[in-house]
C-alpha cells in the first residue's frame, strides 16, 4: 500500500504513485523479450526519434535527453547491426547525419506492434475513453516535463 499521510496532497500521492509505477515498468522492461538479440532496448528511443528525421548525433542526443558519448556508442552498435546509416549531412558535407534503414524500420514496427499487445493485455478491462484519457494526461505530463527541463528558469522549491 503506498504512503499516506493525513494531509497528502494530490501532487504527493502523484509523485508515489509515478515512483512504484515507474518501479513496476523498469521490472516489466526486465522480463520483456529482446526484438533483436545484439541490440540493447536502451537504445531502441534512439531509432524512434531518427525515424521522424535524420539527425546529426549531438541533435539525437539532446531529442533523447542524453549525453553524446552514450548515444554514439549505442549509435556504432545499431550501425554495426544494419540499423542505421551514417549519410553526409546535406547542409554540411563535413559532418554525417544517421537515418534508419529497412531493417531498422522493420525492428520499430516489431517493437511497437509487441508493446500494443503487452498493453491491449494489460489494459483490456479498460476502456477505450479511459485509455485515451490516460493517453492524453501522459502527453501533457510529458509535454510539461520536457518543457521544465528544457528552461533555463531556476527551479524554486519551497
Amino acid at each position: 500500500m503506498p504512503f499516506r499521510t493525513t494531509d497528502s496532497t494530490p501532487t504527493a500521492e502523484l509523485g508515489d504513485e509515478l515512483v512504484r509505477v515507474l518501479k513496476l515498468m523498469h521490472v516489466a522492461r526486465a522480463r520483456a523479450p529482446r526484438h533483436h538479440e545484439l541490440v540493447d532496448p536502451m537504445a531502441y528511443p534512439l531509432l524512434f526519434n531518427l525515424k521522424r528525421a535524420p539527425m546529426r548525433v549531438s541533435e539525437l542526443a539532446d531529442a533523447v535527453h542524453s549525453d553524446v558519448s552514450t548515444v554514439s556508442r549505442q549509435v556504432s552498435t545499431l550501425v554495426e547491426h544494419g540499423l542505421v546509416v551514417r549519410e553526409p549531412d546535406p547542409a554540411d558535407g563535413r559532418a554525417h547525419v544517421l537515418a534508419v534503414t529497412d531493417e531498422g524500420t522493420a525492428l520499430l514496427v516489431a517493437i511497437r506492434e509487441g508493446r500494443d499487445r503487452w498493453l491491449q493485455g494489460l489494459l483490456a478491462e479498460w476502456s477505450a475513453d479511459d485509455v485515451r484519457l490516460l493517453t492524453s494526461q501522459l502527453a501533457r505530463l510529458a509535454a510539461d516535463l520536457e518543457t521544465s527541463l528544457t528552461d533555463p528558469t531556476p527551479r524554486t522549491d519551497s
